[in-house]
């Protein structure tokens, strides 16, 4: 009771025309988290004033954002996040309402419907084929280029609902069938690209104490299916002149992968000059980041 008479009364101060006032209303209002957004938006509803509703929509989004940081504070800190659990959080940005056992229901029905088709005996190459025939031609996912500055693209609810994405959103999708399929295909980091690698990891028996080789059969792209050889990756990486390092070809942490696609989302913001959207993504990728991740990144 004593609560109630609280939040009745701070609510009755967020028409305070004293910026200090209201500093202080929104402050001790936080405080309440997410408990407290059914009661804005039952003022925001009786509320004629515009002002005053850009206030109350504030405060709604602080208290989203101040939630959405500790779960991706958590995420990072897991042992092996799930990739796919780091593209929700960041549709949550957007969508801070979203329905996130409608999307694991769909996910789960793609990755059963390639389960089906795949067995021991296929190829590496007539594995992805498998996965390019259900994505690219059954479900009919359709990739745009970064080029296509629209935020939209970055968020995996959408391109679950409208089979629309970007190379980041279609390829987090791709990437997290695989991880549940135990398919060995990862994100690498070569230059100016979001591709993949299907990673074969072999045993050597030549030594007292074995240690696994790893070696790339071939490379995809994530927007279409389309496969990549050894040889025109080189090709490619000759082109733009870019130094010889190992370093392309290693396989990219689901964090990794994550921190890329908000980098690119924040660019995308500004590009559309929502730099108060994309100041608050570069904040949430902090949150990705240890101390030698950092120097990394």
């Amino acid at each position: 009771m004593q609560s109630n008479k609280e939040i009745t009364a701070l609510l009755r101060l967020i028409d305070d025309p004293d910026d200090e006032v209201y500093d202080t209303v929104a402050s001790q209002l936080l405080h309440y988290g997410r408990e407290i957004i059914p009661n804005l938006e039952q003022l925001w509803e009786v509320t004629e004033d515009e002002g005053v509703q850009e206030r109350i929509e504030l405060l709604i989004h602080r208290v989203h954002f101040h939630d959405l940081q500790q779960d991706f504070l958590e995420w990072s800190k897991m042992e092996k996040p799930e990739i796919l659990r780091g593209a929700i959080l960041v549709a949550r940005f957007q969508f801070p309402d979203l329905n996130v056992p409608a999307i694991l229901t769909q996910f789960d029905q793609m990755r059963r419907n390639i389960w089906l088709e795949l067995n021991n005996y296929l190829t590496p190459l007539e594995q992805v084929n498998v996965f390019n025939s259900i994505l690219y031609n059954f479900y009919k996912l359709a990739g745009h280029e970064l080029t296509t500055r629209d935020p939209k693209y970055f968020f995996i609810n959408q391109v679950i609902e409208s089979k629309q994405g970007n190379a980041y959103t279609i390829g987090v999708l791709y990437l997290a069938l695989c991880e549940m399929l135990d398919i060995p295909i990862f994100a690498v980091d070569v230059p100016r690209q979001f591709i993949f690698a299907y990673i074969d990891t072999l045993q050597s028996f030549m030594s007292v104490e074995p240690t696994p080789v790893q070696q790339i059969q071939f490379y995809i792209d994530p927007i279409s299916g389309m496969v990549y050889t050894q040889t025109d990756v080189d090709s490619y990486l000759r082109k733009i002149n870019a130094d010889d390092t190992e370093s392309y070809f290693k396989p990219l942490s689901a964090k990794r992968v994550i921190y890329k696609m908000m980098e690119e989302l924040a660019l995308c913001y500004r590009y559309i000059r929502e730099d108060r959207k994309a100041d608050e993504i570069q904040q949430l990728m902090q949150l990705l980041l240890d101390d030698e991740e950092a120097q990394y990144l």
